[in-house]
């Protein structure tokens, strides 16, 4: 998938069709996600509400591979997470947050894992959403992926990320204008 079509936040009829055909292939391709979902309710919710279609289009153009992981009765919402098996390509070498990336004097990102989340309209996986993913199947065993940080360790300096290695989910600290190219973020939607 390419080319966004306008900063409205708008797909063309061709990139709803390709995204939705994505969508609904790789939902019946990983039915260990979602038991006992119908692929043909997801596609009601999607189409009443365009605007998380944008969003997981971008998901998607950066890599993220995003399938639905849940549903929510108490908000009649099924739940998106990025499944791509390492973290998402279009969005690593990126620092934590705003501030993480305006720290650094030199070499300084082109963006930020908040920043980047905001502007698609998505979340990024906080840790336990992180744990929840890891039940789901092996992800980021050669990567790594930034996860929500708790306000008082961003205060201090630090970000949270977490990768699977050694068979297990491993939870680390770094300052938040680190970044690497094997790190990126994972995001959540509620559709």
């Amino acid at each position: 998938m390419n080319n966004i079509t306008s900063n409205k936040k708008k797909l063309s009829q061709e990139q709803r069709e390709e995204l939705l055909e994505s969508l609904k292939a790789r939902f019946e391709k990983n039915m260990n996600r979602h038991k006992g979902l119908d692929w043909t309710k997801v596609l009601d919710k999607l189409q009443a509400n365009s605007e998380k279609l944008w969003s997981l289009f971008e998901m998607e153009r950066t890599g993220g591979e995003p399938d639905v992981v849940g549903y929510d009765k108490k908000t009649n919402e099924f739940v998106f997470y990025d499944c791509s098996a390492e973290s998402p390509l279009g969005r690593r070498n990126v620092c934590y947050d705003r501030e993480g990336q305006e720290s650094r004097k030199e070499f300084k990102p082109k963006d930020n894992a908040i920043d980047m989340a905001l502007a698609m309209g998505i979340d990024l996986l906080a840790e336990e959403q992180y744990r929840e993913l890891q039940k789901l199947g092996a992800f980021d065993t050669k990567t790594s992926s930034w996860v929500e940080t708790p306000t008082d360790v961003r205060k201090l300096g630090g970000a949270l990320f977490a990768d699977r290695r050694f068979d297990h989910v491993f939870v680390y600290h770094n300052t938040a204008p680190s970044y690497y190219g094997a790190r990126g973020f994972r995001g959540s939607l509620r559709v």
